[in-house]
């Protein structure tokens, strides 16, 4: 049984993803404790749900090697429910939250991740660079206004400071990118982190620690405990708290299932987007039990995973209990780590996830594509993911729907008995059922006309009536109207449609192939 376990968990690279989780689970303490802030909520609060999200969600993921926990993406959407309402309601939301990702789970709904279009897949990576780059922007300054954007007009670091913090970014940054070139028996992100805290202190350099993040000035903390979030329970409770868990669920699963695709790409292999939307599920119900903000699938700590050699579900299980460690038992020296090792670390990743090759496609894309990639990104960053994803698929759906819409076409030809053949060639669906009317001419036709669907589908409703509309200008003028060729889902769509519309067709026994089933 034991050896089943150890399999399940870490098949081939224990080693690598041990220490990868080690290093995972670094750049969780300040992610985590930021987002809190974010969040308005104590940074225990967020250290809670990095630590149980991420051994939650790490235990039953369909994507082994991606790393969750608490993001900013969800904080953003918490703070306006715990400022209005208390943190108790935002811990009923997070349940909430998570079971709705279990519902659509059950419902396997996971698979309608694999209708992202590329370029919003482009956009979606792109703006969570920008995202991750901006958010350590604050740390670079002494007073940030409050809003989004207030680091523009943030007080900067006396330049002596500006200059040492600069000076320990660059360090960690050519360590983390120079070190695998020699060796990658340890993760260089690792490195980079004990070199500089050991050099800080060696050299008692005076920069900001994670301890100067902290607002009680200390990291200690007990286990979590259990407890039922003390709400009222009833339909205005459920009210409250409906709208934020479905925006919450809604971001927390686009995000975690692109960061699934994301890890596909860069691993060569495929995850199992339906139970991943279990493990979040599970992991953000457990959390809000246990007083936690809940959390999803992080872009930036699956990447530094995946450049470390965490490929196992093992490395997300050692982030967690090593993120509860350091919380327990290991808070001062936590508290040590310089705020630029781990912001350099985030740099590393924000190179290391932007699509540079974006700047170089763009060009030889089509304009409508190169369009949505840059609208994700853009939306990405001035809104939210779940914004910027269905605003990207709306337009590459429109796009999408106008160029088939253009693609219908006939050819037509009289026949020895004087009957005209139309033989289409395109779909028929809400785009297309203007251009489809004008291609028949209906008045100066012969009394029997054929249209031939061999190379042409029928695909919604607007199409069928369009059908309708055509047969109908055909009976006005006493002509004689055949459909020829339908194909079975045609012909299935045009009987379930017969109680809304009645569309005209006549069967003609010569061909015994146009549909008579309507007329039954």
């Amino acid at each position: 049984m034991l050896q089943l376990i150890l399999k399940y968990l870490s098949p081939k690279n224990f080693r690598n993803d041990t220490l990868s989780g080690l290093t995972v689970a670094l750049a969780l303490v300040p992610e985590a404790i930021a987002f809190a802030f974010v969040a308005k909520v104590d940074p225990i609060i967020g250290l809670y749900a990095a630590f149980m999200v991420s051994f939650i969600a790490a235990l039953f993921s369909g994507r082994p090697g991606m790393i969750s926990g608490a993001t900013g993406a969800l904080a953003v959407v918490m703070t306006s429910l715990v400022l209005e309402y208390g943190v108790n309601y935002l811990f009923a939301a997070v349940i909430l939250m998570g079971i709705i990702q279990l519902l659509v789970s059950f419902f396997k709904l996971g698979k309608f991740a694999r209708i992202l279009p590329h370029p919003v897949m482009l956009g979606f990576v792109n703006g969570l660079a920008i995202i991750i780059f901006l958010a350590q922007i604050p740390q670079l300054q002494t007073h940030t206004p409050e809003g989004k954007w207030g680091w523009v007009t943030g007080d900067w670091l006396p330049t002596e400071a500006m200059v040492l913090m600069l000076g320990l970014i660059a360090t960690t940054m050519f360590i983390i990118h120079f070190l695998p070139k020699f060796t990658k028996a340890v993760p260089s992100s690792l490195v980079a982190i004990l070199f500089c805290t050991g050099l800080v202190y060696l050299l008692d350099l005076n920069v900001l620690t994670v301890k100067d993040m902290l607002a009680g000035g200390s990291l200690s903390a007990h286990f979590p405990t259990f407890s039922i979030p003390n709400i009222p329970f009833t339909f205005e409770s459920l009210r409250i708290i409906l709208p934020y868990a479905f925006i919450l669920a809604l971001i927390g699963l686009i995000e975690s299932l692109m960061t699934l695709s994301l890890i596909d790409e860069l691993t060569d292999t495929r995850g199992k987007n339906d139970r991943e939307c279990m493990a979040q599920g599970t992991a953000n119900v457990v959390t809000g039990f246990f007083g936690g903000m809940g959390g999803c699938a992080m872009v930036g700590q699956s990447m530094i995973n995946i450049n470390s050699g965490g490929r196992g579900r093992w490395a997300g299980i050692v982030a967690g209990l090593a993120l509860l460690s350091f919380i327990l038992f290991a808070s001062q020296w936590i508290e040590m780590i310089p705020l630029a090792a781990l912001i350099a670390v985030m740099f590393m990743v924000v190179l290391g996830t932007f699509a540079w090759s974006s700047f170089r496609i763009i060009p030889k894309i089509p304009r409508t594509d190169a369009f949505v990639l840059i609208l994700v990104s853009v939306v990405t960053v001035f809104t939210d993911l779940a914004m910027a994803v269905v605003t990207g698929i709306i337009v590459s759906a429109l796009v999408f729907s106008w160029k088939k819409s253009q693609n219908i076409s006939t050819k037509t030809f009289i026949d020895d008995k004087k009957a005209k053949h139309y033989e289409l060639s395109g779909y028929i669906f809400f785009g297309s059922v203007r251009n489809f009317s004008d291609l028949f001419t209906v008045k100066a036709d012969p009394s029997e006309v054929y249209i031939d669907f061999k190379d042409a589908k029928v695909l919604d409703h607007s199409g069928i009536e369009a059908l309708n509309a055509l047969t109908d200008r055909y009976l006005k003028r006493g002509k004689k109207l055949h459909l020829l060729h339908l194909s079975p889902d045609c012909r299935k769509l045009l009987k379930n449609a017969e109680a809304v519309i009645d569309v005209n067709i006549k069967e003609d026994p010569k061909y015994n192939i146009a549909d008579d089933l309507l007329d039954s």
